[in-house]
């Protein structure tokens, strides 16, 4: 296991400073930063000068070597025992682990989405409350934990539990279509080739569909803002990522 140096959480202060004109740095951590999600949100971590340092949370190597970057490579994402420390040492977390419903039941998938998310976070919780917690969703979400959609129902359960948990900051990523950018692929074959035929068309699609598409370097860079800056809305759209990602493409 990587040892890592004490950083201390930015205060609301940070924030304000930082929207005035000056950069917030955060340190951040990733989980899942293998998965397509995960990968292109540590692409744009390592490419931004505000984000300090990155521990990558996975169950095998992401085969990037950086000299902010830190890996630690864990199995048993139900127990967090040996990582208090450096939730201690982090400001923000990007939880990019996430599972298709398809095939699954509500029991196994609630257990892989609403179960392993809340013990994750609230391990964090106990080590460090003042860390912002960024959850990918996904469009169509239900909020009202009460609709048709099982997927949804157990995402919306497990929004309303994250936002319940009295982190410094918390906020759902709901993102609709999301191209992959930068080299980074879906480990699903089918997905991928979905991917592949819909990039030389992604650039009409987000004229056409604003609010409904967005990609992981966008997607990367709004988590990024909101950790440095904070943000006025706990959910987030494609739109509201797109339009964030801009911020600090422009920043």
């Amino acid at each position: 296991m990587h040892v890592q140096p004490s950083w201390g959480a930015p205060s609301l202060a940070s924030w304000q400073v930082s929207t005035s004109g000056q950069k917030a740095l955060v340190n951040v951590m990733i989980f899942g930063p293998t998965g397509m999600i995960g990968a292109g949100t540590l692409l744009e971590c390592l490419a931004d000068s505000r984000v300090a340092s990155v521990v990558a949370v996975g169950r095998r190597p992401t085969g990037h070597a950086h000299a902010k970057l830190r890996e630690v490579l864990h199995v048993d994402f139900f127990n967090y025992d040996n990582l208090s420390e450096h939730f201690a040492s982090c400001d923000a977390c990007f939880f990019c682990l996430g599972v298709s419903a398809v095939g699954m039941t509500e029991a196994r998938y609630s257990q892989q989405t609403y179960d392993l998310t809340l013990a994750a976070a609230r391990a964090m919780l106990v080590a460090n409350p003042q860390l912002t917690f960024c959850y990918v969703s996904g469009a169509g979400t239900d909020s009202t934990e009460q609709g048709r959609s099982m997927w949804a129902r157990v995402k919306g359960r497990t929004e309303n539990a994250l936002l319940a948990l009295p982190f410094r900051a918390a906020f759902m990523f709901r993102p609709g279509f999301i191209q992959p950018m930068k080299g980074v692929r879906s480990s699903t074959g089918w997905y991928q080739a979905i991917y592949t035929l819909a990039a030389p068309l992604y650039p009409v699609l987000h004229r056409l569909f604003p609010g409904s598409v967005t990609t992981t370097v966008s997607l990367g860079r709004a988590m990024i803002e909101v950790a440095a800056n904070g943000y006025s809305e706990r959910i987030l759209s494609s739109r509201e990522i797109n339009r964030l990602a801009g911020v600090v493409a422009q920043g």
